[in-house]
């Protein structure tokens, strides 16, 4: 797959069927994007988990963090990662390992093994997308 373009409808599917989304990254910080994004997503009716080992046990949002992927009691539909593009094979890793459905790497977040890998276990992958902005275009078009 192409992951410098994706079809609305790929999109679409994706941040139609998800329902529970864990938040690699996840800021109790106002200013940052990760908490913006993460306020969106549960304004949109999403639950999300704030994943950040510095922040485990404290709540982002009225949501309680947790310091990885695999301390998610159940399932996850999809991994969003604010974390670089390095650091994003490892969590991508994680997210296989915990069974999600997609990965999807926030804007200017690229890796395109982690991707190969993921695709090759059965997830859906999105690279250099934030959820926040694709969610009104590709939802209500």
């Amino acid at each position: 797959m192409d992951h410098r373009d994706y079809s609305s409808d790929y999109l679409k599917d994706i941040l139609s069927s998800v329902k529970r989304i864990a938040l690699v990254g996840a800021s109790d910080r106002s200013e940052r994007a990760s908490h913006r994004v993460m306020s969106f997503l549960l304004d949109t009716g999403y639950e999300v988990i704030p994943v950040n080992p510095g922040k485990e046990g404290q709540r982002i949002l009225g949501q309680t963090v947790v310091a990885r992927l695999a301390d998610i009691a159940g399932p996850v539909d999809m991994v969003d990662i604010f974390r670089n593009s390095e650091a994003a094979a490892g969590v991508t890793d994680e997210a296989i390992a915990i069974g999600a459905k997609v990965v999807w790497m926030q804007l200017n977040v690229y890796n395109d093994e982690a991707a190969q890998r993921a695709e090759e276990a059965g997830l859906k992958v999105v690279m250099d997308r934030c959820p926040k902005i694709e969610y009104p275009s590709v939802m209500f078009s």
